[in-house]
Parts: C-alpha cells; structure tokens; sequence
C-alpha cells in the first residue's frame, strides 16, 4: 500500500484545521483553535487503489514563525516550492460557504473587498504551477472529499512534467 503524506499550508485563520478536523470527523469544530489537530494517518481507497493517507497540519500564525524556516505571509508557494521542488500542489480556496453569507459580504463590501472567484483561483493556480485549484467548505463539507482524493490522485498520477526548452541556435 502506497503511503502519501499531504501537508496543509497557508496562513492562520485560513481553514486549514478546520478542513483537516472536519473530513477526518465528519464534523465542523466549533471554534477556532490554532493548530491543534494532531497527525492523521488512514487507509483510504481512490480510484480502487489502496493508499495509506497521512495529513499534517501547519500553523500559519506570525507567533509560529520561527518554527518555519521562511516566512512569506500570504504567499506560501516559494517556501513549498524551496523546499519541496517536485511535490505537486494543490490550491484550495477554502470557506466557500462565506460566498453566501450576507454578514460576511457586507463586511468585505465595507472595506471596498469581495470574495476570490474561481477564475481567480484558477488564474492563480496557473501562475504557480498548481495542479489544480479546488474550493471546498469544511462547513458543509461541499467539495471537502474532492480535495483529497484529488491530492491523493496528484501523487498517484502525476502529470507530466513541462520541460523548459531551451532554443539554440548557431550561426
């Protein structure tokens, strides 16, 4: 059975927990604890395939800094990129369920802000080389599964790899 470690990163407050608390229980935590999930590991079947999952929770508060050895508030694609240069990535733009909330959009409309839409995602996706952009809601779970059937399937059946060509010519 294949092992697959998939980490969860970002910055705090982004979900990160309570994406990992609520497809590990099938439960919403209640309230917000900093990083306070403990590894998970579990045999899993995707595509028919056994794999044994482990995930990981990072902290992604400025008071946790110092146990990362970079840091790049809100942009955590170079540290991922330095320090594992061939893990594929995914992007996942969590708290879906926000997109409908009225508080919520009243207060981002307050401060001249709106929600990140999925062509943004996708867009940014690109820019850093994802392998996919996903969104998902720990709340209601929709798309919560997807997410990690869909890191579990990037490790399995990676994609190829864009070789950079270089053209040369001599006159």
């Amino acid at each position: 059975m294949q092992a697959i470690k998939c980490v969860v990163v970002g910055d705090g407050a982004v979900g990160k927990t309570c994406l990992l608390i609520s497809y590990t229980t099938n439960a919403f935590p209640g309230e917000y604890i900093p990083t306070v999930f403990d590894n998970y590991s579990a045999n899993v079947m995707v595509d028919g395939k056994p794999v044994n999952l482990g995930l990981w929770d990072t902290a992604g508060q400025e008071d946790y800094d110092r146990l990362r050895p970079l840091s790049y508030p809100q942009t955590w694609y170079p540290e991922v990129r330095h320090h594992c240069p061939n893990t594929p990535i995914i992007l996942v733009g969590t708290k879906l369920d926000l997109r409908d909330d009225k508080d919520t959009m009243e207060k981002l409309k307050e401060k001249k802000l709106s929600p990140i839409t999925y062509p943004q995602g996708l867009a940014m996706a690109k820019e850093i080389g994802s392998v996919k952009y996903l969104e998902c809601s720990a709340l209601t779970q929709r798309g919560l599964k997807t997410v990690f059937d869909e890191a579990i399937r990037a490790v399995l059946c990676p994609p190829p790899v864009k070789k950079k060509g270089r053209k040369c010519s001599l006159l």
